[in-house]
């Protein structure tokens, strides 16, 4: 017979070592790391930019342009290790942005939804939150204006190399 004491004892600790699993599994679960080459520069209609910043990893998507002095000339790329919806917010960023999501295959890609000078956010809790309405590999962000000044709208086909 097995004593009470001890049985909710076992309890108890499955149910912990339960909830350090579940929470393990929620932290990784979200989009990985990008194991392949990503682009480190990008043409659209004959102009050709450098990125300033690529994010590859989730924690580096997370803080994006965040607290980053960002010029017309900065870019960031943000990398996806597979096609999705990935949504974007504008929390703690210096300027307002325009954001490219490119669905991408090999070194060509379209815009598939465009969000042009989003503004910043500096209180977490009332932050629009930027949801594409197609899949997309790729998110570059821009100073507000890059997309309307290179010609960039949803369909606007982007060379990465």
């Amino acid at each position: 017979m097995v004593h009470p004491g001890k049985a909710i004892t076992v309890l108890a600790v499955a149910a912990i070592a339960l909830l350090v699993a579940y929470t393990v599994y929620a932290a990784t679960s979200g989009p990985g790391s990008v194991t392949t080459p990503v682009p480190a520069q990008f043409t659209v209609n004959g102009r050709s930019f450098s990125f300033t910043y690529v994010a590859t990893t989730a924690q580096e998507r997370a803080e994006g342009l965040m607290n980053k002095k960002v010029t017309n000339d900065t870019t960031e790329l943000f990398a996806f290790p597979s096609s999705g919806q990935w949504q974007f917010w504008m929390y703690d960023t210096n300027t307002s942005l325009d954001m490219m999501w490119v669905n991408a295959v090999g070194g060509s890609g379209r815009v598939v939804y465009l969000v042009t000078a989003a503004q910043p956010c500096y209180d977490s809790s009332a932050c629009a939150v930027y949801t594409p309405t197609a899949p997309a590999n790729y998110v570059i962000e821009a100073r507000a204006g890059f997309a309307s000044a290179n010609g960039i709208t949803d369909g606007t086909t982007i060379q990465f190399s």
